[in-house]
């Protein structure tokens, strides 16, 4: 794609999915949605470096990582607020910004094999309502053997966001909206359970990845996750 200016809006329709290449909280008033899933900045100003990493117990990985750009948006706290009014939300990063948030269910995605790692064994995010503990384990996107190209330096897999939407119930032919979209994967998953989406990103780089994600997702249609 073309790029524009950051100043400018850009909407691309593929199928069911919506992607918008902008600022989210300008385009908050627009979006109608059953609900919100994302995996939004966190405010921890996270070295996104990961050449640096020394390889652990797989030290043949050493120097394997990507020295990415930070997050957007990665330096400030981040506010929940604009997304709780959804009827459903699910929010990774909430133990960043714990004490903004009202009484919700724990999502918690297990991400390693063994714990005690050098990075987190696991991530865990916040849901509307509700008050219990939810787990799922998904260790695709870990160790020199993982199957996955990774496109964003916090790509989630599309599994773990397919269990988000079933477990915030939302509706089989529903929208969910993703205000910070990166590299598409809530999208694809959204695409793969027959759901439809609004996806939004800043940077044009990921926006561009989004696209063509979803695009290919869209081609092959629905899948079983």
């Amino acid at each position: 794609m073309r790029h524009t200016p950051e100043t400018t809006v850009e909407k691309v329709t593929i199928g069911q999915a919506e992607l918008w290449r902008g600022d989210c909280l300008e385009l908050l008033e627009q979006m109608k949605a059953d609900a919100v899933i994302s995996d939004p900045p966190y405010g921890m100003k996270w070295n996104t470096n990961s050449s640096r990493y020394s390889g652990g117990e797989t030290p043949e990985t050493r120097g394997r990582g990507i020295d990415w750009a930070p997050v957007h948006g990665d330096a400030e706290p981040f506010d929940p607020s604009p997304w709780l009014a959804f009827p459903r939300v699910v929010l990774f990063g909430s133990n960043h910004y714990a004490q903004r948030l009202p009484v919700g269910s724990t999502l918690v995605w297990v991400k390693r094999l063994r714990f005690g790692t050098f990075l987190s064994d696991a991530e865990v995010g916040w849901m509307k309502g509700g008050h219990g503990v939810y787990c799922h384990q998904d260790a695709s996107m870990n160790g020199a053997g993982a199957n996955f190209e990774k496109l964003h330096p916090t790509q989630k897999p599309v599994g773990l966001m397919a269990w988000c939407m079933e477990r915030a119930k939302v509706p089989a032919d529903g929208v969910v909206l993703d205000p910070y979209m990166g590299s598409g994967t809530t999208g694809i998953a959204a695409i793969e359970t027959g759901r439809r989406f609004i996806g939004i990103e800043f940077v044009h780089e990921y926006f561009d990845r989004a696209c063509e994600r979803i695009q290919a997702a869209q081609a092959q249609g629905r899948l079983a996750i």
